[in-house]
């Protein structure tokens, strides 16, 4: 018996390629082939993509209420879709999962026309609105968080809580048990915000820790994303302060980071919540104030209500305001080993095996190749 092909389609960033990986790998694991529908901004992802094949299908963001700017914007979806149906016809997979963003439009909308069995999977507490225009069409819809879709029933009879799934390094990094910080021992701080956040990060993270007490502050080890244009200074004022600290851009092994840190700085975005709840770390979660729907505030208020994460407002997020909170968690680190244990106990290392099974009973397909 061939193969089984599904084909899964994700938006050119970590949020949606990161458990689209995931999947990929679950779904190999269980004896399918795997090709990606994505973007061309995927190819800033940092990594080999493990499908046997990527395609990419133009798309754009429908934002702008400028008549000339809609008609473009639809001009260039109504192309990637007419490409998506072509890459359908000729792949024949046996279902087409989307994992949220604009360039998942045209191949999710071409295979529901074409009566391919699809299944949507959304990452944050609140549906992301492509998924929203989706949602109607689809066979299956997978959810992050319990209860995303209560409120509509007709939805919700086809919807099934996954977890959103992590990377495998992510799994690899959660065997790594908490290693709580001792009083007056080093204590590791990891920081990253994302490509649409680390500025805010580079902004106020040194000023807060020039405002520590220098006893306190020679304790701390920082790793620290940093834009490519704020990497400098950032550096030049840990050095001025004395404070051990790697600072780059980029981190690909940013689980074993996350893993390796006593707490950490971070913005909410889906994939975030996830990795910092299955590896197990307690954070300060500062959400995206203009994320659309907010659904990086609803995401961060999900650890927040299982004391695994302080959430501050980015308005709030001050080098004082900072420099009070790990002056405090310097001098008293023991909250911070409850609160490890709290995240973790809201992490789904399983999501991966849900939602691909999930997919393969949409399709109507019996795993051959399960993992033990």
């Amino acid at each position: 018996m061939s193969q089984p092909l599904i084909l899964v389609c994700a938006g050119g960033t970590g949020g949606h390629l990161f458990p689209a990986e995931a999947l990929t790998v679950a779904l190999i694991e269980r004896g399918c082939i795997v090709d990606l529908v994505t973007d061309e901004r995927a190819e800033k992802y940092g990594r080999a993509f493990p499908a046997r094949a990527t395609h990419i299908v133009e798309s754009a963001t429908i934002g702008s209420k400028n008549p000339v700017a809609l008609a473009k914007t639809l001009f260039t979806l109504g192309r990637g879709y007419l490409h998506a149906r072509k890459i359908i016809r000729v792949l024949k997979p046996a279902a087409v999962v989307g994992f949220g963003g604009y360039p998942t439009l045209p191949p999710m909308f071409a295979a529901t026309q074409m009566s391919v069995p699809t299944v949507i999977h959304d990452q944050n507490a609140v549906m992301g609105r492509a998924n929203r225009q989706l949602s109607g069409r689809v066979s299956a819809i997978a959810t992050s968080f319990p209860g995303v879709l209560d409120a509509d029933p007709t939805l919700a009879k086809k919807a099934a809580f996954t977890g959103n799934p992590v990377r495998p390094m992510v799994i690899e990094a959660a065997a790594t048990p908490y290693d709580a910080p001792q009083a007056g021992g080093p204590f590791r701080l990891c920081v990253f915000g994302g490509s649409q956040g680390a500025r805010v990060m580079s902004e106020i993270v040194p000023p807060a820790l020039e405002k520590i007490d220098p006893a306190l502050r020679g304790r701390l080890h920082v790793v620290q994303q940093a834009r490519a244009e704020d990497r400098a200074a950032v550096e030049a004022a840990y050095a001025r302060l004395g404070v051990a600290a790697e600072v780059a851009p980029f981190f690909v092994d940013l689980p074993a980071r996350l893993a390796g840190a006593h707490l950490v700085i971070a913005r909410s975005g889906a994939s975030t919540v996830a990795e910092l709840s299955v590896i197990g770390r307690p954070s300060i979660l500062v959400p995206l104030p203009h994320a659309l729907d907010q659904d990086q505030l609803m995401n961060a208020a999900t650890l927040a209500s299982a004391m695994a994460a302080t959430v501050v407002k980015q308005a709030d997020f001050t080098p004082d305001w900072l420099a009070g909170e790990l002056s405090r968690l310097l001098a008293d680190p023991a909250p911070l080993a409850a609160a490890a244990a709290n995240a973790k106990a809201q992490g789904h290392a399983d999501a991966a095996g849900r939602l691909a099974d999930l997919v393969l009973k949409t399709a109507g397909i019996t795993p051959a190749g399960q993992a033990s």
